[in-house]
């Protein structure tokens, strides 16, 4: 029987807070019973194993990326909306480093509401990119070149890989103005 309280997204909130804290390495399930400070079969009501949790965790996580970004961009369109919600993905892995963690390391795994969340994802990606006309393809290099550059800056920064006495956020803003100058002239199809 589950603890009185204890559901699913007490569950995922506890464990984004030990990935958060530890890494997500630390998040065991017998780390997170002592959290919850219940038995680690009970968790069992919850989740099937560290493997589910941990595709629930970025289930957790992406949802929460595609809110802050949603909420950053509304009622923007074109460079701003970009840099906007640039500037909302990289707080969010400065902010929550174990639950972004999560992000890159579990979502190979094929899980439904995984598939569902990085499709929410990847749905706001095309609605900020629709001002530039690049086409199918040629938007779908862009959000993968977007979402390389977010990602590099927030791993390198988030492992200590940025140790210039040079602000890593005026290196952001100097690669992606590149990068948007790049769209704005880039209205040729990509072919072999």
């Amino acid at each position: 029987m589950a603890k009185m309280g204890l559901d699913r997204h007490t569950l995922l909130v506890a464990a984004a807070e030990i990935a958060d804290e530890s890494g997500l390495d630390s998040l065991t399930l017998a780390a997170l019973a002592q959290k919850l400070k219940v038995r680690s079969p009970s968790l069992y009501n919850h989740v099937n194993g560290l493997p589910d949790l941990r595709a629930a965790l970025t289930v957790h996580c992406i949802r929460l990326l595609v809110e802050t970004t949603r909420d950053a961009v509304i009622g923007k369109t074109g460079d701003d909306a970009i840099l906007s919600l640039c500037g909302a993905y990289l707080r969010f892995a400065r902010s929550r480093p174990g639950l972004y963690e999560a992000f890159y390391k579990v979502n190979t795994q094929r899980h439904e509401e995984l598939e569902s969340a990085k499709q929410e994802l990847l749905n706001l990606f095309l609605r900020i990119m629709e001002p530039y006309g690049l086409g199918e393809t040629e938007t779908l290099h862009a959000i993968r070149g977007l979402r390389s550059l977010l990602h590099g800056f927030a791993s390198l920064e988030q492992h200590g890989g940025f140790q210039m006495d040079l602000k890593v956020d005026e290196s952001v803003e100097y690669v992606l103005r590149a990068f948007l100058e790049g769209l704005h002239t880039s209205k040729k199809p990509i072919h072999k």
